[in-house]
Formats: structure tokens, sequence, C-alpha cells
């Protein structure tokens, strides 16, 4: 090792490095003969000098606080050349080498990533260095045990991995089987992945380790706690632990009491542990646009006789007190012209009239005042019902299915129907009052029509707000556009590789959104072939996507456990919310655009405050997939639709209530979530034997559900 020595000095030397060459020369003398295994020990004692020591003056100086916490912005790849130099040489011991590869973190390089395991740490010692934590964490007190026991997963994964890296198969499997049965219970499918991976080979093509590898896993935890778990490392000289927590981890510092087991498991669960605090800062625009003013033209049907003004008037008073669309400018909403919205089109004012006459005659919902609900089951689906919607108006129902095909049906007395050919409009009286009647074609009137394109089953489907258009997407990677007035396609868009799992109409049309198996969404506008914003960051496939009622945002929900908001002007995540416990496959905005609420396979309703960034509410009762979500117009109901065949309604109103959302919370996520989803519950509705699919409340607060009959 002393030839070693010596060329590492020369290199320095070399280099210009002259502080760097000093420390080591001083570590050297310091230790002697005995190069081998010793700088191990000081590099623990003293994380902040040896473990690093040839990083010139300003860069990644933040190692002096012992490599994380809040002023630590590191990167695992930072340090410089010189330093990897000197710790490949020096540390043969346990201290990690980083095989010399120097990697931007944005595009990990799959065998550059993975040499971060050439860690020759004793193999057979691994068992010890884990139960030796757990023992110290299992004995700890009670306020810190909790937050420390967020350690085991990570550290597990990583160590296990690290031995399987370095070829000891024998040791990883005897390690996995030890200490997997200590793992919670929600990380069980991840341990399924990871169980199948037992030689280096394996982890090459491997992407949910890959990510593992490259994102950082957050733990958030309490100042006091983590100087516990620090200078308990540092005494044992634990090293190999100590390495991954520097190398692997995030640790999320903060100032308080430590937080509650109840606490830390309302938030934890995703794939890359929760979501850093400075994730959830940045501001968001929540609120609702100003509806563009109009006068309403009185009809002759119109009861009352009301003056001009009296319509929109009678709807006011309704939604005001929700909060709901009112004439003044709302505080919390953007800027008007912050992304460019499309005109409103006369056939778009008189279907605001309509709405607002409708609206006149919405049900008030309420505890006492529920809604009724009308199913829709598609029988004899044999095709597979794989996506459903309705139109605002309730008109058209949409179906996608595995066979390839998107049905649309009528579910008024009115046929649907398609314009006539280009010979049969040129005879008609263009200047006609009624021009729009006598260009369909009464010959094509039918209640389905079935539209043929996709080459894979149909994964999601969405209507344009002014119903002229539909969108489908499917497995074969595309999203086509269809007109509703020839029933044909007009466009397919391509741009994700892979299968698309949802798609979505901005509600003021144009603009519409895609997630898919890429691991991205991505924002279109409906007359351009390329997206106009990818949104890329989740960890696993983007199952399912939602517009913001202002349209100026995007939730995503993925199989990465995680939720994600993102602003449509710039690109960026402005929310990650952490906390199912599975895949999520259902998003649903209030109507006031303050709240989300998402459901997953883990049957669980989270509700989310967007201003504030915290979770404010979980609602228990789903014993299956939670496939459908959709608040009343008013915002005082939630509905939950799911493969366990109810559909359940929820307080919306006292669900959202008094809520404790003060800086304290927000700065360190201390989240109290009451235990009242028995108060909240209002009615569960049982089907025959049909999974809920698609939910949707009409404009006068019917609810409408939908789903395919399974006779199993």
């Amino acid at each position: 090792d002393r030839q070693t020595l010596v060329a590492v000095l020369q290199f320095l030397r070399r280099s210009n490095l002259r502080e760097s060459e000093e420390i080591l020369r001083r570590e050297a003398r310091l230790l002697g003969d005995d190069l081998g295994g010793n700088v191990a020990t000081v590099a623990t004692s003293s994380p902040g000098v040896a473990a690093v020591p040839a990083v010139p003056p300003g860069k990644g100086g933040a190692r002096g606080n012992g490599g994380i916490g809040p002023s630590s912005r590191r990167d695992p790849w930072e340090c410089g050349a010189a330093s990897r130099a000197v710790r490949d040489a020096a540390t043969r011991g346990s201290v990690s080498g980083l095989g010399g590869a120097v990697v931007v973190e944005d595009q990990p390089d799959v065998s550059a990533v993975l040499s971060a395991y050439n860690q020759q740490g004793d193999p057979t010692l691994y068992e010890e260095y884990y139960s030796g934590l757990k023992h110290f964490i299992e004995c700890s007190l009670d306020c810190h045990r909790a937050e420390l026991s967020q350690l085991f997963y990570p550290l597990f994964v990583h160590m296990y991995l690290e031995l399987v890296y370095n070829q000891h198969e024998s040791e990883a499997k005897s390690f996995f089987e030890r200490f997997h049965g200590d793992q919670e219970c929600y990380y069980q499918d991840d341990l399924r992945v990871l169980s199948s991976l037992t030689k280096k080979e394996h982890m090459k093509g491997n992407e949910t380790m890959l990510d593992f590898r490259t994102s950082k896993f957050v733990l958030r935890i309490s100042r006091d706690s983590y100087q516990l778990l620090k200078r308990h490392l540092q005494e044992k000289q634990n090293n190999q632990i100590w390495n991954i927590v520097q190398e692997h981890l995030y640790i999320d510092i903060f100032d308080g009491m430590p937080r509650s087991k109840q606490q830390i498991d309302a938030m934890v669960g995703s794939l890359a542990g929760e979501a850093k605090r400075e994730a959830n800062k940045a501001k968001v625009f929540f609120g609702l646009l100003k509806e563009p003013e109009f006068d309403v033209p009185l009809d002759d049907e119109d009861e009352e006789g009301e003056n001009e003004e009296g319509k929109p008037k009678k709807k006011k008073p309704k939604k005001d007190n929700v909060g709901s669309k009112s004439k003044k400018q709302d505080p919390n909403a953007p800027p008007q012209n912050r992304i460019p919205l499309p005109e409103l089109k006369d056939s778009d004012k008189l279907d605001k009239v309509m709405n607002m006459k409708e609206a006149a005659r919405r049900v008030r919902l309420g505890p006492e005042c529920l809604p009724s609900i009308c199913f829709y089951t598609f029988l004899n689906a044999y095709q597979g019902l794989t996506a459903v919607d309705i139109t605002d108006d309730s008109s058209m129902i949409v179906g996608g299915f595995a066979d390839s095909t998107v049905r649309v049906w009528s579910v008024t007395p009115k046929k649907l129907r398609s314009v006539k050919t280009a010979a049969d409009l040129s005879l008609i009286d263009k200047e006609s009052d009624d021009v729009l009647e006598r260009i369909m074609d009464e010959k094509t009137a039918s209640e389905l029509k079935i539209l043929y394109g996709h080459s894979g089953p149909v994964y999601g489907t969405s209507f344009s707000p002014d119903r002229n258009y539909l969108l489908s997407c499917s497995e074969d990677g595309t999203v086509r556009l269809w007109s509703l007035q020839t029933f044909t396609c007009l466009v397919g868009y391509k741009g994700h590789n892979y299968p698309v799992w949802d798609t979505q109409f901005s509600p003021y049309g144009y603009y519409f959104v895609s997630g898919g198996h890429d691991r991205v969404a991505r924002l279109w506008a409906t007359d351009h072939y390329q997206p106009l914003r990818i949104f890329a960051g989740h960890l696993a496939d983007v199952t399912c996507t939602r517009f913001h009622p202002n349209s100026n945002y995007i939730a995503t929900g993925s199989a990465d456990r995680t939720i994600r908001l993102w602003d449509v002007l710039n690109g960026n995540c402005v929310r990650i919310f952490t906390g199912h416990k599975g895949p999520i496959h259902s998003l649903a905005f209030s109507p006031n655009g303050r709240f989300l609420a998402t459901g997953a396979t883990d049957g669980r309703v989270l509700l989310w405050d967007i201003g504030h960034g915290l979770m404010v509410g979980e609602l228990k009762g789903h014993t299956d997939t939670i496939y459908a979500l959709r608040f009343s117009r008013d915002g005082e109901i939630l509905a939950s639709g799911s493969m366990d065949n109810t559909v359940r309604l929820w307080d919306a109103v006292k669900a959202f209530e008094d809520l404790e959302t003060d800086d304290f919370t927000t700065a360190t996520g201390h989240i109290n979530l009451p235990e009242n989803s028995q108060d909240l519950l209002l009615g569960t509705y049982m089907t025959k034997s049909t999974p809920v699919v698609h939910l949707h409340f009409t404009r006068r607060n019917l609810l409408l559900a939908a789903g395919a009959y399974s006779s199993q």
C-alpha cells in the first residue's frame, strides 16, 4: 500500500492540490505503517476531515456537518477526482470507493450507478451490522424509536443489493431471509421484486432498483433523533451503515418534537420515502379564474318570470357559501392570462347559459340530503371495459375496451348523428336558422357509435368540454383525438413509447394531458403534433392524470405511490404528496380548487390541502382499489367508487372544516389526522357484482356511476 500512497501523493502534487497532499501526509504519518484498514476508523470518528480529505476549497464543503442535514445539498458524486483517488487508494478498508465514476445524477448510466456498490466490506459482518443497529434502535427511547425505525427499510435494501452486487450470493440470501420479515407491511411488493434479484446480472436491467439507487431515499427525522443515531454509529465505528446513510439517504432534519408512529405511518410508504419539505414550499395559485360575464337571455318556460339579472343572481348565493365560482377575483387565483386559454365560442356561451339554468335547479346536497345514484351497468362486456367517461352535460357516455374499440352511447332520447357528406352539404341553405340541424344526416342516427383505430386495449377516455371531440389513449402508445361530428379519428399523437394509462382534457378544452408506462406525463394542445411540456420525476408508471379547475396545474398519480402537482406554465413540480401504500388510481380536485382527493390500491382516500401542501384527512372504508372519485358540483359531498363493488358518499364539508394548518404543522409535517372516517361516511351502496370504474355528478347533482358486470 505504500506504493499506492506514494503514487497518490505524486498525483496530487502534479495536480497542484497541495492542501490535499498535506492532509494525506498528515493522516499517513498519524497512522504509521498500518495504512490498510485503519484509515476507515479515522474516517468515521471525524467524518468531516478524513472521509473526504481532498475537497478543494469551495467544493462540497457541506460534508463537514457529518454529511447530511439541512445544509447538505450533496450530490453523491460531487467530490473531486483527487478525493476519489485518495478514497480508492487509502480506504481499501470499508469506506466506499466510488469506482472513479463521475456520473450526472439526472441520466444514470446503469453500470456507473451500480459501481457505487463496489464496497469491499466484510460480507459476513453485514448481518451483525444490521442487527446491531436494530438492537440499538429497539432499545432507544420510545420518542426516538419510531423515527429511527424508518432507517430499517432503505438500509436493508441497500445492504442486500451491495451483497448481491459484490457476488456474495449466499450471504445475501441469508441476510434477506433473516431480516425481510421485520420490514413494514406496505413494502411487501417491493420486497418481492427484491427477492428475485439474486445475481449481479439481474440488477443491470431492473428499473426499480436503478431508481432506488439514483434517487435518494428521503427520511424526515428530528434533530435529537439524528444526533443519537450519528453518535451511535461513530462510537460503534459502524462504517458500512454510516456510508450507506451518507451515500444513499437524504435525511431531512427538523427542529422540534420527534413525530409519533401514527404521524410517520401516515406519510411514508412511497418508493423514495417522504417528500423533502422544500418540495412543497412553492406558491400555488389554487383559486379559480374569473368567469366571463355575459347576459342570460330569458326563456319562455321560466315560470318565475324574473328580471334579466335574476338568473345568475339566483344561482350566486347557492354557490358562494362553498366558495366556488363567484364574480369577485379570487385572491388565490392565477393571473387571468398566466397561460393562454382558448376564446369562448358562441356555442360555448350558449352552453354556459344552459349550465346556469340547470344550476338554478340544482339540488343542494348534504348529510340530510344525499344524491340519488343512477348506475350504468355495461352488460355482456366480453370485450373487457377498461375506461369510461361521461360528458359534462351527461348526454353521452363512452367506454374504452380491451378489444381496442372505443364505443360512444347517447344516454338521452337524442340519437348520435354524423355530419352529411360534402356533396349533400353544398345543397344546404347556409343562411337558414336551423342550419346546425340541417347539416346532420338523419340516416346515420343511432344510439351507439363504435370507433376503430387503436391496436391495443384503450385505458383512458375523455370528452372535450364542448362535446365536439373525444380523446382516447391505449396500450399501443398513442393518444387519439376523435371528432364527435363525423365519428372519425382526426389525429394520433405519438410521444409515449409505451402504454398510455390515462388522458384528460383541460376544463377549458384545447389542452390535454396524458400519462403512461414511460413514467412521464405530457401536456399537449390539440393543434400540435409534439407535446408542449414533459413532466418527468415519477419513479414508476404515471397511472392517472387530472387538470386543476383553473387549468394552470396538473396532478399525476403514480405506481411509485406518490402524487405530484405540476405547473403547466413552466413544467415545474410544485407539490409531492406521499402517504399512499399502493399505486394511485384516482384523483379529484374539489370544485373550489383548494383540495385534492386521491384513491389507491390500498383502499384509502386521502385528502390534501394544496395551498399548504399537507395531508388533511384519511377516509377508510373501502376494501379494494379505488378507481373513481368525484366531488358534487358544490363540493359538499365526495363520492368514491371501488373494485369492492360499492359507491361510498363522504361528508366533504365536515372533512375540510377546522383544519389545523398552522405554520408549525407546515414546517415539520406533524399532521394529526382525526380518526373520524365513520363520522364522515354518509352512505355505502352495493352493486350486485359490478366494480365501479367511473363516477359523475350531473349539473343538478344526480350521481351517475358506471362499471361492467362481472359474473364471477
